[in-house]
């Protein structure tokens, strides 16, 4: 299928649009090297996660509203946030709209999923030449199924990490506790801020032992939590969202002088 024929929304989490908009610009420039015609709608707001999540979700309707009026015509919809998407897929709902809404949640992807599912890319144009640890987001994993449950007793599969390894020059790192959660879990972090701050040690002490120089993932939020532990213990490992990772240039080598 030709995807520069349909038109492919771009839906940017506030808190990349405010923290990490570098994440935004590399995930546009990813799915427009991949053949994609994106549009950016510049009214988007918050998709109403935050307030659904602390029990509040009558007051995310004005949210869905909008939501669905800026992205309704457009063939899929994409997003570096797997917690987001998740929110959208489960609840988007406009009352005056029911079978639209359905319909629209349909087309909502996280954007590892709709370059492995709807995509299916076999290479990627990518250089990043270093040791990664993968940390997979809880919402990612368990709700958008990008990768298998280590406690299940079922093949293995895990679609970040089927990119990562088309990347030149990335190794990627075993970890102890593969799909161990961070801790972050949005306002978990701010309800049961002790619990939250010693997942999280946990998750970075695990990428630090098997000697990460970057921990990536498709969830800037979990990366962010992440990132506020490593800083406090002025470690050198950064946080690179995978975006980030699959939209890096491949080195230019200068032809040889005859």
């Amino acid at each position: 299928m030709n995807y520069s024929s349909l038109k492919i929304g771009l839906f940017i989490p506030c808190y990349v649009d405010q923290f990490y908009p570098q994440v935004g610009i590399a995930t546009l420039e990813l799915l427009e090297k991949l053949g994609c015609t994106v549009t950016f709608p510049l009214n988007q707001t918050c998709c109403g996660q935050p307030m659904a999540n602390s029990g509040f979700e009558h007051l995310t309707k004005s949210c869905d509203k909008l939501f669905y009026d800026l992205f309704a015509d457009c063939d899929y919809i994409v997003s570096p946030s797997g917690s987001c998407v998740l929110h959208i897929k489960d609840h988007l709902k406009v009352e005056e709209k029911p079978e639209e809404s359905k319909k629209l949640r349909r087309r909502v992807y996280e954007l590892v999923e709709f370059i492995t599912d709807i995509l299916k890319v076999d290479s990627i144009e990518a250089e990043f030449p270093y040791r990664v640890g993968l940390h997979q987001g809880c919402h990612g994993q368990r709700g958008l199924h990008l990768s298998q449950m280590s406690e299940l007793n079922a093949a293995p599969f895990s679609k970040p990490v089927s990119l990562l390894k088309k990347v030149k020059g990335l190794e990627l790192i075993e970890l102890d506790r593969a799909d161990e959660c961070c801790g972050f879990g949005g306002t978990f972090c701010v309800s049961e801020e002790a619990v939250s701050v010693k997942m999280g040690k946990d998750r970075v002490a695990d990428h630090i032992r098997h000697h990460a120089q970057f921990i990536t993932g498709s969830d800037m939020s979990c990366l962010l939590h992440l990132e506020g532990i490593l800083k406090r213990r002025n470690s050198d490992v950064k946080v690179k969202h995978i975006a980030e990772i699959l939209n890096s240039a491949v080195k230019q080598i200068p032809a040889p002088i005859s």
